[in-house]
């Protein structure tokens, strides 16, 4: 099997498993109303519903923001939960998830101060427009095609082998500038704040949302 090819991607996307189970019982546990968290977020109570719901699956910039608006990781958001800590993760390891057409794989342990993903990001899909904002750092590897990472009012193209460092807390957007899309290394710290709620991932996101 290749990461990150369409064939794989959309295969895998059949057998995805709903995130809305997760998200509204992680809601609960933190003693949140559907408002109250949907505050945090920087959503609309009604998109929030909807993702519960499983009427709206999520991208990967909004299972992220949700993350740290409950404490929690993307793994656990999407249920997976290892029986034992392994510090080891196996090619045949666990399987491919998909947010948004953005297909991704866990690289490292859940429970950890940073979370590691390989992410294959697809041509012109939404997610590329989504700009967000939240404390921590994120590091990132090209590892096929070319990607087009915005930091503030910077625009950087990098090709395979080539990596970025940056802090969280700068603007950030990444899309895909070749056809067949970009497969990357992605590492970003699980930091909690009072700003988590500024990790932004779409349309209803109030006015702290920014464009390049």
């Amino acid at each position: 099997m290749t990461p990150g090819s369409d064939d794989d991607a959309g295969a895998a996307a059949d057998e995805l498993p709903t995130v809305a189970p997760q998200l509204r019982d992680l809601r609960r546990r933190a003693g949140l109303t559907l408002e109250a968290a949907a505050t945090r977020a920087k959503l609309s109570p009604a998109h929030l519903s909807r993702l519960e719901t499983g009427r709206r699956q999520p991208s990967l910039p909004l299972l992220l923001g949700l993350a740290r608006t409950y404490g929690t990781t993307v793994s656990e958001l999407l249920g997976e939960t290892p029986a034992v800590a392994d510090p080891i993760v196996r090619a045949g390891g666990p399987g491919a998830r998909e947010a948004d057409g953005w297909t991704y794989w866990q690289a490292g342990g859940s429970g950890r101060g940073m979370q590691a993903l390989r992410v294959h990001v697809p041509h012109g899909r939404g997610q590329g427009e989504l700009v967000r904002v939240h404390p921590g750092e994120e590091w990132l590897y090209v590892l096929k095609g070319r990607l087009r990472l915005h930091l503030g009012e910077a625009e950087h193209l990098l090709e395979p082998g080539d990596s970025a460092h940056f802090d969280s807390l700068t603007p950030h957007r990444i899309d895909a500038a070749t056809a067949h899309g970009a497969d990357l290394l992605f590492v970003h710290t699980l930091l909690q704040s009072s700003l988590a709620g500024l990790c932004l991932g779409g349309s209803t996101t109030t006015t702290h949302q920014h464009r390049p």
